[in-house]
């Protein structure tokens, strides 16, 4: 059976030494998590299912996003799951997912369960086509969906005006015990072919030298880029990228807007949601980086693109 690997080789190796330390850490290391992300006040679910002419970007929660370009609505790892694995939902989706449009298009970044929840993809209502990373394509037959494109790293479609292209991240994947790193991860730069404007979803990923030859090769115009799920930092670094990192791959593609994502949903490690805004914050003005780049969402927030002129 085929095995993908990142870039260089990186790999994601721990030992069961390393997650007895890690576990000792984290009793010694108590968080607050009474503190939370947000919902937006200012929802709106019906503009969002009326609209075929704007371009917005609504934050669902996690890696989960409402993508509105070129007249197609666009799902990015569908994910509403109240738990995940013994852990409930820190905070609620930002939108239902019977406030959604019909979905057209839905971008897989990899397997892992935080990612790809097919108890929420069998509620979504549409037409959808499906376009999932190698290794992927036979699992969703098995669930019962006939529209669905694999596709390797740099590989790229057009649908309906919209092109998508499968870029690399730093990352691994697993639904089992005996699937270990048997389909592949990444990221997705979305295009609207007629006005150029592009979107560039990380998916889930360390730190790695991809991201500027992807802002290179592809010239996104707004990231929506990891922060969250990076400690303790020796043993997430290599497939959880950190707030002050990110910074540093967003500065690489060259993008205009920069959108945070991954965190704050489900404790997948030590840090917190609150924590790693405030890291985030704190390294955008230490770069001397203009305010109105950096676009905090609320949960169910919608970022209203202007037209390309």
């Amino acid at each position: 059976m085929k095995k993908f690997a990142n870039l260089d080789d990186i790999q994601n190796t721990h030992t069961f030494k390393d997650l007895l330390r890690w576990q000792r850490e984290r009793r010694n290391n108590k968080k607050d998590l009474t503190q939370q992300i947000q919902q937006s006040p200012a929802k709106e679910p019906e503009r969002l299912r009326e609209n075929r002419s704007d371009s917005s970007i609504t934050w669902i929660g996690h890696s989960t996003f409402l993508l509105q370009i070129g007249g197609l609505n666009i799902l990015t790892d569908p994910v509403w799951a109240a738990k995940m694995g013994m852990q409930k939902r820190l905070t609620a989706p930002g939108l239902s997912i019977n406030q959604l449009p019909e979905i057209d298009l839905v971008l897989i970044s990899h397997g892992h369960y935080d990612h790809l929840d097919f108890n929420s993809i069998k509620q979504l209502k549409g037409k959808i086509s499906f376009y999932v990373p190698a290794g992927l394509k036979a699992l969703f037959r098995k669930k019962g969906y006939q529209t669905v494109t694999e596709t390797n790293w740099w590989e790229e479609f057009v649908d309906r005006g919209i092109k998508v292209t499968f870029v690399p991240a730093q990352h691994w994947t697993r639904r089992s015990a005996f699937d270990m790193n048997t389909s592949h991860w990444g990221g997705w730069v979305i295009e609207d072919m007629k006005t150029g404007e592009s979107i560039y979803f990380a998916g889930d990923s360390g730190y790695f030298r991809g991201f500027r030859e992807i802002g290179e090769r592809l010239k996104p115009d707004t990231v929506l880029m990891p922060i969250g799920a990076y400690e303790p930092e020796w043993f997430m670094k290599v497939s959880h990228i950190n707030p002050e990192d990110a910074v540093r791959a967003f500065l690489e593609t060259g993008a205009k807007n920069f959108i945070p994502m991954h965190y704050g949903a489900y404790r997948l490690a030590d840090d917190t949601g609150p924590e790693a805004l405030e890291r985030l914050e704190k390294e955008w003005e230490k770069q001397g980086l203009e305010e109105e780049r950096l676009k905090v969402l609320s949960l169910g927030e919608t970022f209203w693109k202007k037209p390309v002129t």
